[in-house]
């Protein structure tokens, strides 16, 4: 579908993704990479972004079963469900060959029941501080060795996950060190082929030493830092635009959107966007000082977002038009509105800001 039929839509770059698959590859050498592509691609699109960087990716990560059959039907390469399966999923994933996470004996000993022949491949979760999933590290090795053990499960990875590798060095680097020892400690009680890995983008950034065999390039492979000092080695893949719907000359004292927290100060020339907070532009960025771009120039966000529309300032380009273009985030000419710009005045994060833009924006890959 051509841009022109779209109000409100999202360009995904495919060869900035590719950069970014190339950055990390770069800087994991040998080391398998892990793709997540869960949540819709972190909301860039999850098959469109797979099949850009299909070549450069030995594995990729989904949330849940649901995207993981998505993306099978488009892909044949390996996949890991990061997210903990329901009862009721895992006969399935045993029969498509995917690889769950699991955190207890019960989860293990169900998949070893429901083996449709060849043995279940497992990503067996250990928590060394996350407090979301995974096998306590202290019962970690007695647990890996029972799990080990049952005839038709099979170890394809061992893995951890870092809660504060952009906000903590100090017990990231020790939580790193704790993990190396349990895995050399699995590697002596049962040994076996199977994988080790930790590092996400901010770990992959700031600690790659050592990088164990996979890595899990999430964030990053959009070109958004998770720190901001290695943000110039990225590109950003997607530039969210809208149309202008209507554009109408104010007069001073006008009041704007609900609750009247915007009155015109002056006489000014207002355009209404096709775009609100039912496609993910965040409502908390009412009266927060953000701006959209149009033909390169930053125009105030006035008042409050609404659901499917919102107002920007156009006083000071001239022949404004229904039917132009307004960037909401990425760069315009010599001007950029970066999704980190927009987290930041939100008050949220960038991966919040990606992954709620809606299900309407359409997905164009250029």
């Amino acid at each position: 579908m051509r841009t022109s039929t779209y109000r409100c839509w999202a360009e995904i770059d495919t060869g900035a993704l590719r950069h970014n698959a190339a950055v990390v590859r770069e800087r994991i050498g040998s080391a398998d990479l892990l793709a997540v592509v869960k949540a819709n691609g972190y909301g860039h699109g999850m098959v469109g972004v797979a099949r850009a960087i299909e070549d450069d990716t030995q594995l990729f990560g989904v949330a849940n079963l649901e995207e993981a059959i998505q993306l099978r039907a488009a892909l044949p390469h390996p996949i890991i469900i990061l997210g903990p399966a329901l009862p009721e999923e895992r006969s399935t994933i045993a029969e498509h060959g995917f690889v769950p996470s699991i955190s207890t004996l019960e989860e293990a000993e169900d998949f070893n029941r429901m083996a449709p022949g060849a043995p279940v491949a497992v990503n067996f979760k250990i928590d060394t501080g996350m407090g979301r999933m995974g096998v306590p590290e202290t019962e970690a090795v007695e647990l890996f060795k029972k799990v080990s053990a049952l005839p038709k499960i099979k170890i394809h990875s061992v893995s951890t996950h870092l809660p504060v590798s952009n906000e903590d060095a100090e017990y990231t680097r020790d939580e790193l060190l704790r993990f190396a020892k349990i895995v050399k400690q699995f590697r002596a009680a049962a040994p076996g082929d199977y994988k080790a890995h930790v590092l996400q983008s901010a770990g992959l950034l700031g600690f790659a030493d050592p990088l164990f065999d996979i890595v899990r390039a999430g964030i990053i492979l959009y070109g958004i830092s998770p720190m901001p000092e290695f943000q110039k080695l990225l590109k950003p893949a997607m530039t969210w635009k809208t149309r202008i719907a209507l554009v109408r000359d104010m007069p001073k004292g006008s009041s704007i959107s609900y609750g009247r927290t915007f009155i015109t100060p002056r006489k000014m020339r207002i355009a209404t966007l096709s775009a609100g907070y039912a496609d993910g532009y965040p409502r908390h960025l009412s009266n927060r000082d953000a701006a959209v771009l149009v033909r390169g120039q930053r125009c105030d966000l006035l008042g409050r977002v609404t659901m499917d529309l919102m107002m920007i300032d156009v006083s000071q380009i001239d022949n404004v038009q229904v039917g132009d273009e307004a960037v909401l985030m990425g760069r315009d000419r010599n001007e950029e509105v970066s999704c980190a710009e927009l987290a930041e005045k939100a008050g949220t994060i960038t991966w919040e800001i990606t992954t709620r833009i809606g299900s309407r924006v359409g997905r164009v890959y250029v």
